[in-house]
């Protein structure tokens, strides 16, 4: 199972210069505190960004999993920040980044 084995964290040169610290910080606080035990994680986990009444509400989703989970953050929403962004396990080495900065064929 994905994101258990955890050697380190980063964030991508498209999500560094998209999105502000904050919002980074609360992919990988979902992840620890909703999804880890909870969700059995594949090795790409997929977020959806969305507007809600003024502020982010983040959409997990992944293949081959039906269900998606909705988290509201209390961070204003910016019609400029992406609307998909990846999380990446390889061999512990965790990645959020955007969709077009990966090549996943």
């Amino acid at each position: 199972m994905a994101f258990t084995n955890t050697s380190g964290r980063y964030a991508s040169f498209g999500i560094v210069t998209s999105l502000p610290g904050e919002v980074i910080d609360s992919f990988w606080y979902i992840i620890d505190h909703y999804l880890k035990g909870v969700v059995p994680l594949r090795p790409i986990i997929r977020f959806n960004l969305k507007n809600r009444k003024g502020k982010i509400t983040l959409v997990f989703s992944q293949e081959n999993y039906r269900n998606s989970l909705a988290i509201d953050l209390i961070i204003p929403y910016v019609p400029f920040y992406p609307s998909t962004i990846l999380v990446i396990d390889k061999n512990g080495k965790e990645t959020i980044t955007l969709p077009d900065e990966v090549n996943l064929i």
